[in-house]
């Protein structure tokens, strides 16, 4: 899952080298966490979070063959 977001977000933002995925696995659940600079975050949430939206449905659908609910945060990168 987190290569998943990570080449997704790399192809969105104009500073790929700064996206950063931290994961956080327990025994029901995945967060994955997308960490971008300030100036990428309109880039990778999109017109009213669309894209922030599709990149959940994506991550959504090739998590579900594990069983496990993930959830997608994005963050600003300190």
């Amino acid at each position: 899952m987190k290569e998943l977001v990570e080449v997704i977000a790399k192809s969105l933002v104009d500073y790929p080298d700064e996206v950063v995925v931290t994961e956080e696995e327990t025994s029901k659940a995945i967060e994955l966490k997308l960490h971008v600079v300030q100036s990428d975050m309109g880039k990778v949430i999109g017109k009213q979070g669309c894209i922030a939206k599709a990149i959940r449905s994506v991550v959504k659908a090739a998590a579900s063959k594990e069983d496990k609910k993930v959830t997608v945060d994005i963050v600003e990168k300190q």
